[in-house]
């Protein structure tokens, strides 16, 4: 498929941008390089190749997750205004 510039100057407007002869013909021509990458991407046999997410394999920096009780309740309600003994009173909204 051949981009010419006019086809460039028309999805530049489906795109809502003015863009001026000279560009219609620069953006033809990577609009053309780029279609033809893409034929060569599906030039590519790739039947036995398992989809995945991403090339890169990427390794968590963060430490598991995992639940721990640094704070007991007691110490955490000792500050508020105002507990019920298990948790925060606070006013009614509605």
């Amino acid at each position: 498929m051949s981009i010419t510039p006019d086809k460039a100057q028309r999805i530049a407007a489906l795109a809502k941008l003015a863009i001026s002869p000279d560009q219609a013909i620069r953006l033809a021509a990577q609009m053309d390089d780029i279609l033809g990458y893409m034929d060569t991407l599906n030039s590519l046999d790739t039947s036995g190749v398992e989809p995945m997410y991403t090339p890169v394999e990427h390794v968590s920096v963060l430490r598991p997750d995992v639940m721990r009780q640094d704070i007991s309740r007691a110490d955490l309600l000792r500050n508020a205004p105002e507990t019920n003994g298990e948790s925060f009173v606070v006013p009614r909204i509605i």
